[in-house]
């Protein structure tokens, strides 16, 4: 790459540059809309607390100016022979190594853009070999526990201690055919109980019966540092709407060989390295065995970008003292809601459990669709209400039966009436103390005094009534 190239590579990466020393430990980070505020139906506004980063975390600012800083420079990757081709080109494949060093990933693994964690792990579905067997909990989020319908499943139960995961998987491995190939799929973090799963402990007995594991790492990216060969997985996937990232872009990451060795997930130019008719009139394909080889079309450039952004941002910010306010805003949120004899916290593990800014609740005498709303409502508040994408995790958790009905976003019953739903609060790098200890406040209020306000059921949600 020419020195002018890298001149502009380096101006359109340093723009924010002041924003790259990160604030105090202390302070959360900048993110986008930190200072919006929203009307409350009892009259006034209030900041906006955004309390739902488990669904999609907002942008960091660094991100942010990364991003506006390369816009000007933007340019088709890969097949342009321009000056803006190029530099987006090398910005394009600097975000690739960029992400490899994020993740620890080994020499050999190969990072894969993708649309999102769901589309990462149906692609690696895609390339399962023939007769592969695959071991996943039912505690799973919906992107790692459906994408498999090709394969054999089997699905384990929920177990209560991480020691209980481990042998659970054990037992089933134990029974499978030794000499096929098989895969594990297992969540790093809970999205609904924000638990910390034993990853490690789960690789180490996968490996053992010869097994391979991909790690779902959408909920555990934004809050601990991933480490592909410390956790010893095969693959990783992520999504960069949870990593303070705004574009929808996502990661696979890890072992090459199924990669290359399956057809592409989508054919198409980028993906193909040559195309000959043959003589017979049909036509030859010789695929790439990089990368490039899943990643058919024009890229998401400015996408992939923001991911290589977040991760650079959150490692200059540092893990350790991103953790540490973390653990000290769960601990503002656990005692408080612990102080409210209506609430209870749902959790697999129990109260002692390692966990990321990720907790869901029910409360008595609530329907949570009704709680959710008079929090945003009454008080500027965004949480979610649901089964959160994890359907059989909530109904083991609320102790209901597994065909019970209830859906994401649409409980059946009425303003006060039980739903089989939850609630989930979720924050992280860039949550102020002010916005939990407003939440709290707001539960023991509702709790205490009711919604101050009438709702009604549209559409399945509970709205303010007008």
């Amino acid at each position: 790459m020419s020195a002018s190239l890298n001149a502009a590579v380096a101006t359109a990466t340093a723009a924010s540059s002041s924003a790259a020393e990160g604030p105090a430990c202390a302070e959360p980070l900048p993110v986008l809309g930190r200072d919006i505020t929203v009307p409350l139906v009892t009259g006034g506004e209030v900041t906006y607390a955004a309390l739902d980063y488990a669904a999609s975390a907002p942008a960091l600012q660094r991100v942010w100016d990364d991003v506006a800083a390369y816009a000007p420079y933007y340019g088709s990757v890969h097949r342009g022979a321009g000056y803006l081709s190029q530099l987006s080109t090398d910005l394009f494949e600097q975000s690739r190594a960029t992400v490899a060093q994020f993740l620890d990933c080994r020499p050999a693994d190969q990072v894969v853009f993708t649309r999102s964690t769901t589309d990462s792990l149906n692609l690696l579905a895609a390339v399962l070999p023939d007769g592969c067997q695959v071991f996943v909990f039912e505690t799973e989020h919906h992107a790692s526990l459906l994408p498999w319908t090709d394969a054999q499943v089997t699905y384990l139960n929920a177990p209560r201690t991480p020691d209980e995961a481990v042998a659970t998987l054990e037992r089933a491995l134990a029974d499978r055919d030794p000499y096929g190939p098989a895969l594990v799929c297992v969540t790093g973090a809970s999205n609904v109980t924000g638990e910390l799963w034993p990853v490690k402990e789960l690789s180490a007995a996968a490996h053992a019966h010869g097994a391979r594991i991909v790690l779902d790492a959408a909920q555990l990216a934004p809050h601990h540092p991933v480490s592909v060969r410390d956790l010893d997985v095969d693959w990783v996937a992520f999504s960069g709407h949870k990593l303070y990232a705004p574009f929808g872009s996502g990661v696979l990451a890890g072992r090459a060989d199924w990669l290359q060795e399956a057809e592409p997930y989508l054919a198409g130019g980028g993906a193909s390295r040559k195309v000959a008719r043959r003589a017979d009139g049909g036509v030859d394909v010789e695929w790439h065995t990089t990368a490039a080889r899943h990643e058919a079309g024009s890229p998401n450039v400015i996408g992939v970008y923001s991911i290589a952004a977040a991760c650079k941002a959150l490692t200059e910010a540092g893990f350790d003292s991103l953790v540490a306010r973390e653990q000290h805003l769960i601990a503002k949120v656990r005692e408080g809601l612990a102080e409210v004899p209506a609430v209870r916290i749902l959790s697999l593990f129990g109260d002692d459990a390692p966990r990321v800014g990720v907790i869901s609740f029910v409360v008595d005498g609530w329907n949570s669709s009704h709680f959710a709303a008079a929090l945003s409502a009454e008080y500027g508040i965004g949480v979610r209400d649901g089964l959160f994408c994890a359907h059989p995790l909530v109904r083991t958790l609320l102790g209901s039966e597994p065909q019970a009905q209830g859906e994401c976003g649409a409980p059946e019953a009425e303003p006060g009436d039980r739903s089989l739903n939850a609630i989930r609060v979720s924050f992280g790098a860039g949550t102020p103390d002010e916005h939990v200890e407003r939440f709290v406040r707001a539960v023991r209020e509702l709790v205490a005094d009711g919604a101050k306000w009438q709702y009604r059921t549209e559409e399945g949600r509970c709205v303010p009534a007008v």
